[in-house]
């Protein structure tokens, strides 16, 4: 297998490695594609906590967008291209 192109930085593998347990699982299902609404159905929680989630955790990672967020999901390998 090539190598990524982009390969993460340590910096950005540290971000990832600080999010907390339920931050991990948020961002997990936003990467898969999972709606708001139904993240919050699965996590038994509102789907204004899930919002408030994705904004710390665009802040946390230092993204500025959903498409930024993906980008570094697949440049850290939480997202598999196949």
């Amino acid at each position: 297998m090539a190598a990524h192109p982009f390969p993460p930085t340590t910096d950005e593998m540290l971000l990832i490695g600080s999010l907390t347990e339920r931050e991990r699982e948020v961002l997990d299902l936003l990467l898969s594609g999972v709606r708001s609404k139904d993240i919050a159905t699965s996590l038994e929680i509102s789907s204004k906590t899930v919002s408030t989630y994705r904004a710390q955790l665009m802040g946390k990672l230092k993204v500025g967008n959903i498409v930024d967020l993906v980008r570094l999901g697949i440049r850290t390998g939480l997202i598999e291209l196949n």
